[in-house]
């Protein structure tokens, strides 16, 4: 007797990926120090790599809208990929749209800071590793964000976790709220 549906049906949930996946979380870094850490990307966000960078390419060209609706599409498998909102973000600035742009960055904070946060105290995330670095940059821009919305509270707020989390400030992010 040959297969049946419900086995079929079986054989596909098993190769469902698990959430943990689908997550941005953290790694130790070996003989860097202690507590040095790199973020690890979700597989979804490291399979569109080639994506963003045609992206890029389309936002060089001046292909704004056709970049934002890629953008779009790459979110919506990969919710959790922090170069597109990076690139959103960067884009919604560049249209004078603040409130987006800030909603973007502060998603691929929050994104990145709730995998740090979750792994326990004293986890350095240098600006050094590539890794970590669109994570960081979206930090940087969303304090610059906050100021120009005149959230200067919630901006000391993120440049304290940035500094706690990169204490070397390679983004010169102290300078932001002391121009």
């Amino acid at each position: 007797m040959g297969c049946s549906r419900l086995s079929s049906k079986k054989s596909h949930k098993s190769k469902v990926r698990p959430r943990s996946h689908q997550r941005v979380r953290l790694r130790r870094v070996s003989g860097q120090g202690e507590g040095i850490c790199e973020l690890l990307h979700p597989r979804c966000a490291l399979e569109r790599e080639l994506d963003l960078e045609e992206v890029e390419e389309m936002i060089r060209a001046g292909e704004t809208d056709v970049a934002i609706e890629e953008l779009r599409w790459l979110l919506s498998g990969c919710h959790e990929c922090i170069r597109a909102h990076q690139l959103l973000g960067k884009l919604a600035l560049e249209m004078g749209d603040i409130p987006l742009a800030r909603g973007h960055f502060g998603h691929a904070f929050q994104i990145g800071s709730k995998a740090i946060d979750k792994s326990g105290d004293n986890k350095k995330v240098p600006y050094a590793q590539e890794s970590n670095r669109p994570f960081l940059e979206c930090g940087k821009a969303l304090i610059h964000c906050l100021l120009k919305l005149g959230k200067k509270k919630r901006a000391r707020e993120v440049v304290s976790k940035l500094l706690r989390y990169d204490p070397t400030d390679p983004l010169q992010i102290t300078k932001l709220l002391n121009p």
